[in-house]
């Protein structure tokens, strides 16, 4: 766990800013032959994510979106829910943001809630009460944030034609840690963090700025960038995954997303898995992910570190593919694929037990699917609803069952 977030099994979006997207060694659905997954959910307004905190602590973060149809500013809403009824206890009223897209919520080390979205950082009790606020200084929607080791927090507008700007924000007073720093290009993709450094996925590069104690803000790491796009027809790449040694995500991010993922791709070349050494950016592989054309993705890969297991994913043709890494001769040997699974959304992974939690959208609905993280056997699969195919955030719950948002309604997923 980054040390600069709360003690929880699932504080923030991922887990943390690693975006390993892992829980707890201790936790998993333990799910078997004669179990089968149920779910209860309930219908809401833009569900982005759920966070835990103390026992029993379950925060949902959702937000406006028709006002932005006519140029009006969104806002969005912190609950804390029933972890069982997903009822709504307390309720953060709305709270102002701006510009509509999907923002992140995590909890500080110092026990407080943070939340950005629109041009607005917040800060609100456990009772989801509103402490204090801070309008960002860019006139467009922030991608959420990470807490860095230190407790700093550090956030960025999103946009594929305006050079993204760093804001770090100081945790107790939410004004300005230090003066913006503006990137060298544009960044759709959300910030992750390992330590008190930052990586961006810019439009066609990444990139990362160590916190300077000294001089009391970021400077960028001149030594390690890698341009991913190059001469290729791909787009952008999206969400970053640290495993310690290696970055991972994957490209061709532009996509035309309404409500689902499927056949979304505008890129006529397929989309691919990046790995990127930490240690050394000229160390770094580039594959086709499945090889079909008009691949896209909206979301990161994820990594087992313990089998040293990659998992990758084409939204736009419906397919997944699995890969053990070998990290002394960086060989990517394929093991098993998934054609015809509609899964878009960021995943779950229980490491103990190798439960791999994902989406499945057919039907014209979307359902919860648990594989096998070593082999892709289906261990269960649950229909949770609504129209829209995920592309948000799941956390774990506090027993043998997980959170699932999809946009127009939160489930939560349990073994019966």
């Amino acid at each position: 766990m980054s040390a600069g977030y709360y003690a929880s099994p699932w504080p923030a979006e991922d887990a943390g800013p690693a975006r390993l997207q892992t829980a707890n060694p201790s936790s998993g659905l333990h799910l078997q032959a004669a179990q089968r997954l149920q779910s209860t959910h309930r219908n809401t307004t833009l569900s982005t994510m759920t966070v835990l905190g103390a026992p029993g602590e379950v925060y949902l973060l959702t937000h406006s979106a028709l006002r932005a149809n006519v140029g009006l500013p969104t806002t969005s809403c912190v609950e804390r829910i029933d972890p069982i009824t997903l009822k709504t206890l307390e309720s953060s009223g709305r709270l102002p943001g701006g510009p509509m897209w999907p923002g992140g919520m995590a909890l500080h080390r110092n026990g407080d809630l943070y939340v950005v979205y629109g041009r607005y950082a917040h800060r609100l009790d456990r009772h989801c009460a509103l402490k204090q606020s801070r309008k960002l200084p860019v006139d467009q929607p922030y991608n959420s944030f990470v807490i860095l080791d230190n407790g700093l927090i550090v956030t960025k507008n999103l946009s594929d034609r305006v050079p993204a700007r760093l804001s770090v924000v100081d945790p107790v007073s939410t004004q300005r840690a230090c003066a913006d720093l503006d990137c060298p290009e544009p960044s759709v993709a959300r910030l992750s963090a390992q330590g008190n450094t930052v990586y961006v996925v810019g439009v066609r590069s990444v990139f990362r700025y160590h916190w300077s104690e000294p001089l009391a803000r970021l400077v960028m790491d001149s030594s390690w960038l890698f341009d991913y796009i190059g001469t290729s027809p791909q787009s952008y790449g999206w969400d970053l995954v640290l495993d310690g040694k290696n970055a991972w995500f994957m490209d061709n991010g532009r996509h035309r997303y309404l409500f689902r993922m499927v056949g979304a791709g505008v890129s006529p070349s397929a989309n691919r898995l990046i790995r990127v050494s930490l240690t050394d950016a000229s160390d770094h592989q580039m594959l086709p992910v499945c090889g079909a054309p008009g691949g896209s993705i909206t979301n990161p890969p994820l990594i087992d570190l313990q089998r040293q297991i990659v998992v990758a994913y084409d939204s736009a043709n419906c397919q997944m593919q699995a890969w053990r890494f070998e990290p002394e001769s960086r060989a990517m040997l394929p093991i098993w694929r998934k054609q015809g699974l509609g899964c878009a959304s960021h995943m779950l992974l229980y490491p103990s037990t190798g439960e791999l939690v994902t989406n499945d959208y057919r039907r014209l609905g979307e359902e919860v699917l648990v594989l096998d993280i070593e082999t892709g056997t289906e261990r269960g699969r649950v229909r949770v609803g609504g129209l829209n195919q995920g592309v948000v955030f799941p956390s774990v719950g506090w027993g043998r069952d997980l959170y699932w948002c999809s946009m127009s309604r939160v489930a939560r997923v349990f073994v019966q």
